[in-house]
């Protein structure tokens, strides 16, 4: 009889511990999966554009692009700073300075992506205002832009 009663409740006690309370594990868990160096190239317009993203564990990063313009050989680059944090869902960045000079109204230095990661070497940030989705692959620390 002991033997059915504890069968019996067995699976009621496992689906208890199922329901715990949640907590940050899984936030802290793709935090520490986002940080490092990161690649995003495209094409806009007819110039290929390169950036690369590096997301720090203090909370800061850097965002390093060039811009190749089929009609120009000389490459365009800039260079972004700030701070990054993620909230459990979206990828929130907030720049301090473009070029190494602080940033300033009208410009808005806030970027938010809702991130996922189709595999182990990329995530994609989807901007639900904008409308815009991002692809980024990790690539190797000191990666140029």
């Amino acid at each position: 009889m002991r033997k059915r009663t504890l069968l019996l409740l067995l699976p009621g006690l496992l689906l208890a511990a199922c329901d715990s309370a949640p907590d940050d594990s899984d936030t802290e868990t793709v935090k520490q999966r986002l940080i490092g160096t990161w690649l995003r190239e495209y094409d806009e317009q007819g110039a290929h554009v390169r950036r690369v993203l590096v997301l720090e564990a203090d909370g800061k990063f850097r965002e390093m692009s060039t811009v190749a313009a089929p009609d120009n050989p000389d490459k365009v680059k800039s260079q972004g700073t700030g701070q990054w944090l993620f909230d459990g869902t979206n990828l929130k960045r907030h720049y301090a300075s473009l070029n190494g000079k602080p940033i300033s109204a009208p410009t808005l230095p806030f970027v938010t992506f809702q991130v996922s990661f189709p595999s182990r070497s990329e995530f994609v940030g989807v901007d639900h205002v904008h409308k815009l989705e991002v692809h980024y692959e990790r690539v190797i620390e000191g990666t140029e832009p």
